[in-house]
């Protein structure tokens, strides 16, 4: 079962806009990254399980080139 732990989601600094949000399951704590498309979508695009105290940097980019993909495809689709 999903349940909402406090703090649950927060800007990451020096990013592009990307953010983190947690949730519990089970007895992990699983991350999930993402980015709002306008004022009412949130898209996630990458989940991980955090054994640091910092997110992993590899995990920031992974999020970051998958956001600049999704704009890409979306702005093409809308031509």
């Amino acid at each position: 079962m999903l349940r909402p732990i406090k703090s649950q989601h927060k800007k990451l600094t020096n990013t592009d806009d990307i953010w983190e949000a947690r949730i519990v399951f089970g007895n992990n704590i699983l991350r999930i990254l993402g980015f709002f498309d306008g004022a009412k979508l949130i898209v996630l695009n990458h989940a991980f399980q955090k054994k640091a105290q910092k997110t992993p940097q590899q995990t920031i980019k992974t999020a970051e080139t998958r956001k600049r993909d999704y704009f890409k495809r979306r702005y093409k689709k809308n031509e």
